[in-house]
């Protein structure tokens, strides 16, 4: 029986990496993947998954009004298909998790979905909460703050190094824009410039 997987972390765990070594230990035996990524993530160029230690594979690209289950239909009409992979999956939406556990309930394909848990306010992105509720497995893939602990959590840096505490959502970026921390210094940076924003207003 497949299974949903949400592999789950803070910035800068080897989310994608470990995404990558998934599919090619696939494919080196024989078995095909389909690697899904959001269209809006295009730091290393559309349709791609890259990882900081610099291995890639190409992507098929999706937005938030594309139905999943379509998708992988259409990949069945061509080739066989053994696991579908999703990279930055925070950003799908309630539906297509729903779709992704059709896939594995209706066509028994396995999928694993990697992402953050929470955004830079310590809030929890749509995908990643509905994957949270409706996966099968959770595992969780560790990051590590500046502290030597733990990093649950994930800042978002202005240019001058301080915490940003409010803006859109999602704002794509990599090292030069998010921090991974664990929740005591998440707290003592997050909480700090909102104090002093609220001081100030």
């Amino acid at each position: 029986m497949a299974k949903l997987y949400f592999y789950y972390s803070s910035m800068n765990a080897g989310k994608s990496t470990a995404l990558l070594q998934s599919s090619y230990n696939y494919r080196e035996r024989g078995m095909n993947t389909l690697v899904l990524a959001p269209h809006l993530d295009d730091r290393y160029g559309v349709g791609r998954v890259t990882s900081r230690i610099g291995l890639e594979t190409d992507a098929t690209t999706f937005r938030t009004t594309d139905d999943l289950l379509d998708i992988v239909k259409a990949y069945l009409r061509e080739d066989p298909l053994h696991c579908v992979l999703i990279d930055e999956a925070q950003f799908l939406t309630r539906d297509q998790v729903f779709q992704l556990g059709e896939v594995t309930d209706t066509l028994n394909i396995p999928v694993l979905a990697y992402g953050l848990r929470t955004d830079f306010q310590g809030e929890p992105f749509d995908g990643s909460k509905y994957l949270l509720a409706w996966s099968d497995n959770l595992k969780e893939i560790k990051a590590i703050c500046h502290c030597g602990t733990k990093a649950t959590m994930v800042i978002r840096m202005d240019e001058n190094g301080n915490a940003v505490t409010a803006g859109s959502q999602v704002e794509i970026g990599g090292n030069d824009l998010y921090v991974s921390m664990c929740r005591k210094h998440f707290k003592e940076n997050f909480y700090r410039e909102f104090r002093q924003l609220d001081e100030t207003g």
